[in-house]
């Protein structure tokens, strides 16, 4: 790459065209094969692009590239060029400038945001210092007036309260609050670019649908450009005028995103539209006769409070409210998926209910006995007999281990057999969940996110639980590995007669994989009943917005939805505050609503 500073070329722009990027190739160090090749794009003022496809199809290579940051993380710029339109009618050459006149063109006419807000903010800088630093490096501007400009971005991201949020931390905001104080750092010097990295991955579809409507609402407003960078088409059909789609570092398909959804023309295009759950695609389910037989897992009236101590004497204070008296069963065969925001208290139980956390009162029945009342050597039994799949499956898995290894350990932890029973129970699981023979000599890394999971589910089943508990166990992996997943969760099901509790915030995949459905709600079991009833008829008004917010997967039935400021009720309340007296109501068959004893 050259490295001379010129600002502008002759070069003319075309229309209204914003950023042109064209035949862009990108290697990093090691690999033969560039990362992209012969990448083209265009994006006009005003405009929204999704650019599409899984991990490591070269999307977020692409855009790093176009900002020069990918020489930060490695890589290197072997071809093509990235024309800016600069205001005046010219283009500037961004992959001919100096690291100085980038950083100048970073913030100020480009600006990006990414999947992780947490990662993406100083978790020890309050977030009115990460907001005006931002502003007073690309504006010669005075405390006041940084001031003045913070808050007004925060206005326009609808955050409530913005005074008091510029004197927070981080950790003290949702999920969906630091990527909306992400976005009004990135808006706050009013760039002509947006580049939203996978902006909604990580948060819950009732934030998600928040998130999308409030940069469509800002889009319209500014005329700001934006390039979505994003593997679901449901997003893409909710947001996005223009799509292209890449596959192993190159554009398989462009076009409009009426054209591209109606009439996809490559076949990975049409793989990646058939895969995206999409909401009341799944056969109704039959109506099954209730078990007699005792639950695999009942929980009974569970409370999760975690204390809060304070004070010269470090007394008690005040109490997290994390579960509030939540009862319900799951049955040998069947899958209850529990459903709600993050910090609706849904780990919090499932930590209770493996004991990694001790509950506060309530009873959790493992096949008729009280989980909560045995001793250390019952429990170490007792836990064979639940098992858990993770979210990240490299991170639940141990780096140093071979897959035969990571199978076995529960077989040898619990004294199951002899070595060469092992062997032959952990080369048929193997071949069980998917994976060729050689799989069992290697370590994780040198699988993908769908091999990895494959390991956790073989790991899972290897002592024929009586209850899996599966928390978001598709949610980290592109959306053509999830539905083989989700099959394969099903079909373990069936032949180890297992219950399975499924915890997951997507009503799509919740639809495809549940008998029944129970929705928490702020520490507060809501509403519970067949898979069916929930999603055709459901009750409460917070099961309604769960499924309001769902994209629905093509652009000509998108919405307008509206953006509303909303406030997340904090679980922490005062020593001896209790929760509002409740009824369990069934409104048709199995199906039961929360409804309030008001005094």
């Amino acid at each position: 790459m050259s490295s001379h500073s010129s600002e502008l070329t002759d070069h003319q722009v075309i229309a209204d065209t914003l950023l042109s990027i064209e035949c862009l190739r990108v290697t990093f160090p090691g690999n033969d094969m560039p990362a992209v090749r012969d990448v083209s794009l265009r994006i006009s003022k005003g405009e929204v692009v999704a650019l599409v496809g899984e991990s490591g199809s070269g999307k977020s290579v692409t855009a790093k590239a176009a900002m020069r940051l990918i020489e930060f993380g490695g890589g290197r710029i072997t071809g093509g060029h990235a024309w800016l339109e600069n205001g005046a009618g010219l283009q500037v050459d961004l992959f001919a400038q100096s690291e100085a006149a980038m950083q100048k063109i970073r913030g100020n006419r480009i600006a990006m945001i990414f999947q992780e807000p947490m990662t993406s903010l100083n978790p020890v800088l309050t977030v009115g210092f990460q907001l005006f630093e931002a502003v007073q490096r690309h504006q010669n501007v005075g405390h006041a007036e940084a001031e003045r400009i913070c808050l007004e971005a925060l206005e326009q991201v609808s955050l409530s309260e913005p005074k008091r949020r510029l004197r927070q931390y981080p950790h003290e905001l949702s999920g969906g609050m630091r990527q909306r104080v992400m976005i009004a750092m990135a808006l706050a010097c009013k760039p002509d670019l947006l580049i939203a990295d996978e902006p909604t991955t990580a948060l819950d579809v009732t934030v998600q649908a928040e998130i999308l409507a409030l940069l469509k609402k800002i889009q319209r407003d500014t005329g700001m450009a934006i390039l979505f960078i994003t593997h679901d088409m449901g997003v893409v059909a909710e947001i996005a005028d223009r799509v292209q789609v890449m596959l192993r570092g190159e554009v398989v398909e462009e076009g409009d995103v009426h054209t591209v959804f109606s009439t996809p023309r490559h076949d990975y295009t049409r793989l990646l539209l058939d895969a995206a759950p999409k909401l009341g695609s799944a056969p109704a389910s039959k109506n099954k006769t209730k078990e007699t037989t005792t639950p695999a897992l009942s929980v009974q009236n569970l409370v999760v409070r975690y204390p809060l101590s304070g004070g010269f004497f470090g007394r008690v204070r005040a109490n997290v409210h994390a579960v509030e008296d939540v009862s319900f069963d799951v049955a040998r065969g069947e899958t209850l998926a529990l459903v709600g925001e993050s910090g609706c208290g849904k780990s919090s139980l499932a930590k209770a209910i493996l004991r990694l956390s001790e509950p506060t009162s309530g009873r959790i029945l493992l096949d008729g006995a009280n989980f909560l009342e045995f001793d250390h050597q019952e429990m170490m039994r007792a836990r064979g007999g639940i098992q858990m799949i993770f979210q990240d499956p490299f991170a639940s898995l141990n780096p140093r281990k071979r897959v035969a290894d990571i199978i076995a350990e529960p077989l040898e932890i619990h004294r199951i057999g002899s070595k060469a029973e092992i062997a032959a129970r952990v080369a048929a699981l193997i071949e069980r969940v998917g994976l060729p023979p050689e799989a069992a000599d290697r370590f994780p890394h040198e699988f993908s996110g769908g091999q990895r999971q494959r390991v956790c589910i073989a790991r899972a089943v290897a002592l024929n639980p009586s209850v899996i508990i599966a928390d978001e166990p598709v949610s980290a992996l592109d959306v053509s590995i999830q539905g083989q997943i989700l099959n394969l969760i099903a079909e373990l099901k069936a032949e180890f007669n297992v219950a399975i509790l499924f915890i997951s915030h997507d009503m799509a995949v919740v639809e495809k994989v549940s008998d029944r459905i129970a929705v928490m709600y702020e520490g507060e079991l809501i509403e519970i009943g067949p898979r069916d009833a929930i999603l055709r008829a459901p009750a409460h008004p917070y099961t309604k917005r769960l499924l309001d917010a769902v994209p629905i997967a093509h652009p000509d039935q998108r919405r307008d939805r509206k953006l509303i400021a909303r406030e997340i009720a904090s679980p922490i309340r005062s020593v001896g505050a209790e929760p509002v007296p409740f009824t369990m109501d069934e409104i048709t068959p199995g199906h039961f609503l929360r409804r309030s004893l008001h005094a």
